[in-house]
């Protein structure tokens, strides 16, 4: 939780900019063995994409939940979405779905390849689902401590 909260705080400033809510559901008793700044780094990455790809006033959710072996923190935006056919490439250095977009808006295309080696980095994975025009959920799993 204060990973996340910490997170959030440095993303915070740019989200009231653009007039986004962002909402926190963690159980406290949610528990991973991390790395808080290198974790911190990941949501950061994920939670600044979310706020650039996002319409005013729409809501930014990170979510953490539970399985039998693993802490999953979900960072879920009612942005664009992505096209399927992008999905298999985002994680790639340098990769970048809209070029002239994401050049706009400051996108080198490194964010979600750290964003992956980070969750390499404590054993995890991350998984995104995304629909046109609805939005995305970019997914951090990591095992639990």
């Amino acid at each position: 939780r204060e990973v996340i909260q910490a997170a959030v705080m440095v993303c915070n400033a740019h989200a009231i900019q653009k007039q986004l809510a962002i909402e926190i559901q963690c159980a406290s008793d949610a528990r991973a063995d991390i790395n808080p700044p290198l974790l911190e780094q990941a949501l950061v990455n994920l939670i600044d994409n979310a706020i650039k790809y996002s319409e005013p006033s729409k809501t930014i959710r990170i979510e953490v939940s539970e399985t039998k072996h693993d802490v999953i923190i979900g960072v879920r935006d009612e942005g664009c979405g992505i096209p399927e056919d992008h999905l298999p490439r985002l994680f790639e250095r340098f990769y970048r779905v809209d070029k002239a977009r994401s050049r706009k808006l400051g996108g080198t295309g490194l964010g979600l390849a750290i964003v992956k080696h980070i969750a390499h980095a404590h054993r995890g994975t991350v998984n995104v689902e995304s629909v046109p025009g609805k939005g995305s959920l970019f997914s951090i799993h990591l095992p639990k401590a």
